[in-house]
C-alpha cells in the first residue's frame, strides 16, 4: 500500500510539474538542515536559561501590585488523553495562580477521561463546557472566551503546553507598563516531548507580520481590546489566529513581546505545526486575512503565496501616481563598473528616474569620456563633480541629493548590479507607506550567495549584515532572508528613502566618512519614527567596495575606529538595550542568528 507521505508527493508532483516539485524538496531540505543545526545547540540553552526549582519557587512568592486574572481560552476536540493531561499539567503548575481555565469542547461527546480528570481536580478555576454541535475552531474558542471573566484572554490549543512561569512572565511586564494590552512570547516546537526548532522572534514587526504570522503563540491580549476589535472569525477558520492577530495589533495601545520560550507548539501528524502541507486551506485563509489587513489600514496592495514556502506571503504594495526617482551614485574612476552598474538600470521596467553620477576625484581619461556620452545619449543622466580631497561616502551622498528632482531618493553604489528589472517598484511600492522612511534590497556575491540582507545593531560590536552568504533562495531563519520585514539598518549600498525624509535628518552624517554612515542613517530615520524595511524582491549583485580599498593602512584603521567610537557614543542606547528586530537570544559574535547557549544577562 502507497503510503500517505508517498501519495502526497505523487499527487504534489503530478499537479506542479518536476522543476517546482524539486525547488520545493531543495528549500525543505535547507530549512531541516538549519533547523538541525539550531537544535543542535538548544538543549544547552534550556540548560542554562530555563528557570531552576528555586527560582520558580520564588516567583510563586512574587506579589504583584496589579495582579489580574488571566483567562486561558482552549477549543477542544477529539483531544488525545495523554495530549490533554500534560496541557492540564502545564497550566496546574503555573507559578502565577490568579488564572481561570475555561475549555470548550466540540467533540461528539464528553469524553470519559476528560470528565474524570476534571472530576478529581475540583478546581473552581477550570471551567469546562461541552458545545451543542462542533462549529470550527473560530466559533469554539469564542465560545470559550465567552466563558472567560479576566482581564486578560491567553490564547492556547488544546494539545499544546505552557512553560511553568509562562502566566509569570507575562503578569512581571504588565505590571512595568499597564499600557501593554497586546502581548506575545517566543515559542518551540514539542516533538515526541523533545523540545526543538525555538523560534527566537523580533519585537513587533508589521511587515514580517504581513508575511506569515510570526506572533503565533504564546498571546495574551487585554479583554477590553477584544470587546473592541471582536472575536474570532468563522471565515478565516485555519487561519483565524492570524486574522485576529493582525486585526488586534492593528488597534492595540502597546504591544510587547517577552525573549522567552514559554509557549511548546506540539507536533503531531494533524498539526499545522507538524505538516505545512497538512492543510493547505489555511494558507488561502492566511492570505485572506492580510488582504482584510491592508483594506483596514487603507493600503492598496496584491498578497501571493511565496511558490516554496507555503504559509509565507509576499505584499506587491501598488504605486501611487508615477513618482519621479533620483539614483545617487558616487563614483571614481572604475568606468567598466559603473558601466555594469549603469546599463543594468536601464533595462530597469520603471523608467521615470533620473541617474546622478556624482564624480569624486577621477583621473583616467576614459571616465570623463563615458561620463560626456552618458549625457549626450541619455537626457536623465547627470553628472556632477565634488570638490573633496578625500574619499567621505556621506559627503559625497549629500552632495548629489542637492541636485536630485525626484521625490524618491535612492542611494546606489557604482559597484552593484541590478538583478530583477522590477526593482525600484518592488522598493517604491514599499516606501511611498506613510510608516516607511527607508527601503533596501538583497544583495547578492558574484557566486550567488547573500551579502546583505539587513543589518543589526550590536553585532561585532557595533553593527552587521545578517543573513550572509546563504545560497541566494535559502529562506534562512524562520525566513528572514526571503520574506518583506523589518530591520533596524538597511547598506547605503542600495537603498530608497523619502527625499523629504532625507532633508528632514539632515542627509548622512558626514562625521561617518566611510564606515557606519548608512546605520546612522538609518537610526535617524527610525528615531522620527519611520520604518527600516528590507524587500528581498529587488536584487541586486554586490561587488563590495571595489573602488575603495581596504582598511589598511594606519590612518585609514585610525579612522575607522573614531567611527566605532563615534556611532557607540551616539546610539549606546540601542546598543544597551539590544536590536529590537533581533532577539537577545541570539549571539553577538556571529551574524546569522546563532542561539547564545550562555545564561543570557537579562533587564
Amino acid at each position: 500500500m502507497i503510503s500517505r507521505r508517498l501519495k502526497a508527493a505523487y499527487n504534489y508532483l503530478k499537479k506542479n510539474g518536476l522543476k517546482k516539485s524539486v525547488n520545493k524538496l531543495y528549500m525543505r531540505h535547507l530549512n531541516k538542515k538549519q533547523m538541525k543545526n539550531i537544535s543542535d545547540n538548544y538543549e544547552d540553552y534550556i540548560k542554562n536559561n530555563e528557570p531552576t526549582f528555586e527560582e520558580l519557587e520564588n516567583q510563586k512568592l512574587e506579589n504583584f501590585e496589579y495582579a489580574p486574572l488571566i483567562s486561558i481560552v482552549i477549543p477542544m476536540y477529539n483531544t488525545q488523553e495523554v495530549f490533554f493531561n500534560e496541557l492540564i499539567d502545564s497550566i496546574l503548575n503555573q507559578t502565577y495562580s490568579n488564572w481561570q481555565l475555561c475549555l470548550a469542547d466540540g467533540s461528539k461527546e464528553t469524553l470519559k477521561y476528560i470528565e474524570d480528570r476534571l472530576k478529581s481536580l475540583n478546581d473552581s478555576r477550570i471551567l469546562y463546557k461541552h458545545l451543542e454541535s462542533n462549529d470550527g475552531i473560530s466559533e469554539n474558542t469564542n465560545e470559550a472566551i465567552k466563558m472567560a471573566t479576566g482581564d486578560y484572554i491567553a490564547f492556547c490549543d488544546h494539545d499544546d503546553v505552557l512553560s511553568s512561569n509562562a502566566l509569570y512572565e507575562v503578569v512581571k511586564l504588565i505590571n512595568k507598563n499597564r499600557k501593554i494590552d497586546f502581548l506575545y512570547t517566543d515559542e518551540d516546537i514539542l516533538l515526541n516531548n523533545v523540545r526543538k526548532n525555538p523560534h527566537f522572534k523580533p519585537d513587533f514587526s508589521i511587515d514580517l507580520l504581513r508575511s506569515y504570522n510570526y506572533i503565533c503563540h504564546f498571546v495574551v491580549v487585554d479583554k477590553k481590546l477584544i470587546d473592541e476589535v471582536g472575536m474570532l472569525r468563522k471565515e478565516y477558520d485555519g487561519a483565524q489566529d492570524y486574522d485576529f492577530v493582525l486585526r488586534a495589533t492593528n488597534k492595540a495601545t502597546c504591544i510587547a513581546h517577552i525573549p522567552k520560550i514559554l509557549y511548546h507548539w506540539r507536533a503531531h501528524v494533524n498539526s499545522t505545526a507538524g505538516a505545512s502541507d497538512s492543510k493547505t486551506y489555511v494558507f488561502e485563509a492566511g492570505k485572506r486575512a492580510i488582504e482584510n489587513n491592508l483594506k483596514e489600514n487603507n493600503i492598496d496592495g496584491k498578497v501571493t503565496i511565496l511558490e516554496n514556502e507555503p504559509g509565507r506571503y509576499r505584499v506587491d504594495y501598488a504605486i501611487k501616481s508615477n513618482p519621479k526617482v533620483s539614483i545617487i551614485i558616487p563614483n571614481k574612476d572604475a568606468k567598466a563598473d559603473l558601466k555594469k552598474c549603469i546599463d543594468s538600470i536601464f533595462k530597469s521596467t520603471y523608467t521615470n528616474y533620473e541617474i546622478i553620477i556624482v564624480e569624486n576625484n577621477s583621473v583616467k581619461e576614459e571616465t570623463f569620456k563615458y561620463y560626456d556620452l552618458l549625457q549626450k545619449e541619455h537626457k536623465n543622466v547627470l553628472v556632477k563633480k565634488i570638490e573633496i580631497n578625500e574619499f567621505n561616502f556621506s559627503k559625497i551622498n549629500n552632495f548629489g541629493e542637492k541636485y536630485a528632482t525626484g521625490e524618491y531618493i535612492i542611494l546606489l553604489n557604482n559597484d552593484v548590479k541590478v538583478i530583477t528589472p522590477d526593482w525600484i517598484e518592488n522598493m517604491l511600492g514599499v516606501c511611498q507607506r506613510d510608516d516607511v522612511g527607508i527601503v533596501g534590497a538583497k544583495l547578492l556575491y558574484e557566486d550567488n550567495t547573500t551579502q546583505h540582507v539587513g543589518v543589526v545593531v550590536g553585532i561585532g560590536g557595533v553593527a552587521g549584515h545578517v543573513n550572509t552568504n546563504l545560497k541566494a533562495n535559502d529562506p534562512g531563519y524562520f525566513s528572514r532572508a526571503t520574506v518583506i520585514n523589518n530591520f533596524s539598518a538597511v547598506t547605503a549600498a542600495c537603498l530608497m528613502v523619502k527625499k523629504n525624509i532625507y532633508e528632514e535628518v539632515n542627509g548622512l552624517t558626514e562625521e561617518f566618512k566611510v564606515a557606519f554612515n548608512d546605520i546612522d542613517f538609518c537610526l535617524k530615520v527610525r528615531e522620527k519614527g519611520y520604518l527600516v524595511v528590507l524587500n528581498p524582491f529587488a536584487v541586486l549583485t554586490h561587488y563590495e567596495s571595489k573602488t575603495r580599498g581596504l582598511e589598511d593602512t594606519k590612518e585609514k584603521i585610525a579612522r575607522f575606529e573614531s567611527e566605532i567610537d563615534l556611532f557607540k557614543l551616539k546610539w549606546n542606547e540601542i546598543l544597551e538595550k539590544g536590536d529590537p528586530y533581533y532577539n537577545i537570544n541570539f549571539r553577538l559574535d556571529k551574524n546569522n542568528f546563532y542561539i547564545n547557549t550562555n545564561k543570557i544577562a537579562r533587564r
